[in-house]
Protein backbone atom coordinates (compact mmCIF):
# COMPACT_ATOMS: atom_id res chain seq x y z
CA UNK A 1 0.00 0.00 0.00
CA UNK A 2 0.99 3.87 -0.43
CA UNK A 3 0.26 5.86 2.22
CA UNK A 4 0.51 9.65 1.66
CA UNK A 5 0.65 11.36 5.41
CA UNK A 6 -0.73 15.11 4.55
CA UNK A 7 -0.04 17.56 7.06
CA UNK A 8 -3.04 20.07 7.60
CA UNK A 9 -3.13 23.47 6.35
CA UNK A 10 -1.67 26.20 8.69
CA UNK A 11 -3.80 27.18 11.93
CA UNK A 12 -3.48 29.97 14.08
CA UNK A 13 -1.89 28.39 16.73
CA UNK A 14 1.09 27.32 13.88
CA UNK A 15 1.41 31.17 13.28
CA UNK A 16 2.07 32.05 16.86
CA UNK A 17 4.36 29.30 17.49
CA UNK A 18 1.39 27.72 20.51
CA UNK A 19 1.46 24.29 21.32
CA UNK A 20 -2.13 23.23 20.65
CA UNK A 21 -3.43 19.67 20.59
CA UNK A 22 -6.79 19.64 22.36
CA UNK A 23 -9.29 18.05 20.41
CA UNK A 24 -11.27 19.47 18.41
CA UNK A 25 -8.86 22.54 18.15
CA UNK A 26 -8.83 25.39 15.84
CA UNK A 27 -9.81 25.58 12.18
CA UNK A 28 -7.29 27.17 9.43
CA UNK A 29 -6.07 30.86 8.60
CA UNK A 30 -6.56 32.18 5.32
CA UNK A 31 -3.54 30.67 3.94
CA UNK A 32 -4.35 27.48 5.65
CA UNK A 33 -7.41 27.34 3.22
CA UNK A 34 -5.56 28.21 0.18
CA UNK A 35 -2.92 25.53 0.76
CA UNK A 36 -6.16 23.19 1.20
CA UNK A 37 -7.61 24.41 -2.08
CA UNK A 38 -4.32 23.06 -3.88
CA UNK A 39 -4.72 19.87 -2.66
CA UNK A 40 -6.78 18.28 -5.42
CA UNK A 41 -4.82 19.72 -8.14
CA UNK A 42 -1.38 18.71 -6.87
CA UNK A 43 -2.47 15.31 -5.95
CA UNK A 44 -4.96 14.59 -8.92
CA UNK A 45 -2.52 12.03 -10.59
CA UNK A 46 -1.76 9.86 -7.01
CA UNK A 47 -4.35 6.85 -7.46
CA UNK A 48 -5.61 7.91 -3.65
CA UNK A 49 -8.51 5.28 -2.84
CA UNK A 50 -9.74 6.37 0.45
CA UNK A 51 -9.48 9.49 2.61
CA UNK A 52 -8.66 9.79 6.45
CA UNK A 53 -7.86 12.64 8.39
CA UNK A 54 -8.12 12.79 12.44
CA UNK A 55 -10.37 14.36 14.97
CA UNK A 56 -9.24 17.63 14.62
CA UNK A 57 -11.07 20.63 12.86
CA UNK A 58 -7.94 21.52 11.17
CA UNK A 59 -7.77 17.77 9.58
CA UNK A 60 -10.83 17.63 8.30
CA UNK A 61 -11.24 20.92 6.76
CA UNK A 62 -8.23 20.51 4.94
CA UNK A 63 -9.27 17.47 3.49
CA UNK A 64 -12.58 18.48 2.59
CA UNK A 65 -11.75 19.89 -0.93
CA UNK A 66 -9.45 16.69 -2.05
CA UNK A 67 -12.27 14.63 -0.65
CA UNK A 68 -14.82 16.65 -3.02
CA UNK A 69 -12.73 16.69 -5.90
CA UNK A 70 -12.40 12.75 -5.32
CA UNK A 71 -15.54 11.94 -4.38
CA UNK A 72 -14.43 10.19 -1.46
CA UNK A 73 -15.81 10.60 2.32
CA UNK A 74 -13.39 11.02 4.62
CA UNK A 75 -12.91 8.83 7.34
CA UNK A 76 -12.15 10.12 10.65
CA UNK A 77 -9.66 7.83 13.13
CA UNK A 78 -8.80 9.44 16.66
CA UNK A 79 -5.14 7.57 16.47
CA UNK A 80 -4.02 10.07 13.72
CA UNK A 81 -4.84 13.08 16.16
CA UNK A 82 -1.14 15.21 17.31
CA UNK A 83 1.03 14.07 19.68
CA UNK A 84 -0.71 15.43 22.96
CA UNK A 85 0.95 18.59 24.91
CA UNK A 86 -0.15 17.99 28.56
CA UNK A 87 0.80 20.52 30.96
CA UNK A 88 2.42 22.88 27.68
CA UNK A 89 -0.84 23.15 26.21
CA UNK A 90 -1.93 26.61 24.70
CA UNK A 91 1.42 27.93 25.50
CA UNK A 92 4.18 29.43 23.70
CA UNK A 93 6.90 30.23 25.88
CA UNK A 94 10.70 28.22 25.28
CA UNK A 95 10.30 26.12 28.49
CA UNK A 96 6.97 24.85 27.25
CA UNK A 97 8.26 24.19 23.51
CA UNK A 98 11.26 22.73 24.49
CA UNK A 99 9.87 20.58 27.15
CA UNK A 100 7.25 19.52 24.12
CA UNK A 101 9.94 19.03 21.76
CA UNK A 102 12.59 17.09 23.49
CA UNK A 103 9.69 14.62 24.99
CA UNK A 104 9.40 13.74 21.47
CA UNK A 105 12.86 13.70 20.43
CA UNK A 106 13.44 11.26 23.13
CA UNK A 107 10.60 8.81 21.78
CA UNK A 108 12.28 9.31 18.47
CA UNK A 109 15.37 8.30 20.19
CA UNK A 110 14.08 5.17 21.08
CA UNK A 111 13.13 6.01 25.09
CA UNK A 112 9.60 5.77 24.24
CA UNK A 113 9.06 4.93 28.09
CA UNK A 114 8.85 8.40 28.41
CA UNK A 115 5.62 10.40 29.02
CA UNK A 116 4.78 13.76 27.80
CA UNK A 117 3.98 16.05 31.03
CA UNK A 118 0.42 15.59 32.31
CA UNK A 119 -0.19 13.28 28.82
CA UNK A 120 0.66 10.23 26.60
CA UNK A 121 3.72 7.93 27.06
CA UNK A 122 5.92 7.50 23.67
CA UNK A 123 4.38 3.94 23.55
CA UNK A 124 0.82 5.21 23.55
CA UNK A 125 1.58 7.35 21.20
CA UNK A 126 3.09 5.05 18.74
CA UNK A 127 0.09 2.35 19.59
CA UNK A 128 -2.41 4.78 18.93
CA UNK A 129 -0.81 5.75 15.81
CA UNK A 130 0.13 2.01 14.88
CA UNK A 131 -3.47 1.35 14.91
CA UNK A 132 -4.93 3.71 12.63
CA UNK A 133 -2.84 2.90 10.23
CA UNK A 134 -3.33 -0.88 10.38
CA UNK A 135 -7.31 0.54 9.76
CA UNK A 136 -6.18 2.13 6.90
CA UNK A 137 -4.13 -0.86 5.67
CA UNK A 138 -7.33 -2.65 6.71
CA UNK A 139 -9.23 -1.65 3.68
CA UNK A 140 -7.17 -3.09 1.28
CA UNK A 141 -6.49 -0.17 -0.78
CA UNK A 142 -3.47 -0.12 -3.21
CA UNK A 143 -3.34 3.62 -2.37
CA UNK A 144 -4.34 5.66 0.53
CA UNK A 145 -4.26 9.29 2.26
CA UNK A 146 -4.30 10.76 5.61
CA UNK A 147 -4.72 14.38 6.53
CA UNK A 148 -2.37 14.25 10.39
CA UNK A 149 -0.25 16.19 12.18
CA UNK A 150 3.26 17.39 12.16
CA UNK A 151 5.07 16.03 15.19
CA UNK A 152 2.39 13.17 14.96
CA UNK A 153 3.54 12.30 11.05
CA UNK A 154 7.43 13.32 11.54
CA UNK A 155 7.64 10.96 14.82
CA UNK A 156 5.85 8.01 13.22
CA UNK A 157 6.96 7.57 10.05
CA UNK A 158 10.61 7.82 11.06
CA UNK A 159 10.50 5.10 13.49
CA UNK A 160 8.45 3.38 10.90
CA UNK A 161 10.43 3.46 7.86
CA UNK A 162 12.90 0.10 7.17
CA UNK A 163 15.02 2.87 5.37
CA UNK A 164 15.71 5.56 7.68
CA UNK A 165 17.12 6.18 11.19
CA UNK A 166 14.18 6.71 14.02
CA UNK A 167 14.94 10.32 14.51
CA UNK A 168 15.23 10.94 10.68
CA UNK A 169 12.08 13.22 11.43
CA UNK A 170 13.54 15.25 13.89
CA UNK A 171 15.95 16.83 11.24
CA UNK A 172 13.56 17.07 8.57
CA UNK A 173 11.00 20.22 8.23
CA UNK A 174 7.11 19.22 7.73
CA UNK A 175 5.53 22.67 6.41
CA UNK A 176 1.38 22.72 6.39
CA UNK A 177 0.22 20.53 3.41
CA UNK A 178 3.85 19.24 3.22
CA UNK A 179 3.34 15.32 2.45
CA UNK A 180 5.62 12.24 3.64
CA UNK A 181 5.32 8.80 1.27
CA UNK A 182 5.68 5.75 2.73
CA UNK A 183 4.86 2.29 0.74
CA UNK A 184 4.60 -1.19 2.31
CA UNK A 185 2.68 -2.88 5.30
CA UNK A 186 2.99 -3.86 8.66
CA UNK A 187 3.85 -7.75 7.57
CA UNK A 188 6.14 -6.59 5.11
CA UNK A 189 7.80 -3.11 6.69
CA UNK A 190 7.27 0.16 5.34
CA UNK A 191 9.66 1.96 3.16
CA UNK A 192 10.26 5.89 2.56
CA UNK A 193 9.29 6.95 -0.63
CA UNK A 194 9.77 10.34 -0.87
CA UNK A 195 9.51 13.53 2.36
CA UNK A 196 7.76 16.73 0.47
CA UNK A 197 8.37 18.95 3.02
CA UNK A 198 7.39 22.22 1.38
CA UNK A 199 3.35 22.39 0.99
CA UNK A 200 2.28 21.05 -2.26
CA UNK A 201 0.86 24.22 -4.10
CA UNK A 202 4.56 26.29 -4.05
CA UNK A 203 6.37 28.26 -2.24
CA UNK A 204 3.50 31.26 -2.75
CA UNK A 205 1.92 29.11 0.09
CA UNK A 206 5.48 29.31 2.34
CA UNK A 207 4.83 31.14 5.43
CA UNK A 208 8.10 32.13 6.02
CA UNK A 209 7.16 33.92 9.09
CA UNK A 210 5.69 31.49 11.24
CA UNK A 211 6.91 30.12 14.37
CA UNK A 212 5.27 26.30 14.21
CA UNK A 213 7.37 24.32 16.70
CA UNK A 214 5.76 21.08 15.32
CA UNK A 215 6.76 21.87 11.62
CA UNK A 216 10.47 22.68 11.96
CA UNK A 217 13.18 20.61 13.04
CA UNK A 218 13.78 20.04 16.65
Amino acid sequence: MRLLLIRHGQTPANVNGVLDAVVPGPGLTELGQQQADALPAALADRGIERLFASTMVRTQITAAPLAASLGLEPVVLPGLREIEAGDTQGKRDTVSVQTYISTVHGWSGGDRTTRMPGAESGIEFFERYDDAVRQIESTGVGVAAAVSHGAAIRTWASAAADNTPDHFGTKRHLENTGIVELEGSFADGWHLVDWEGEPVGGDQLIDRTALDPTGERY
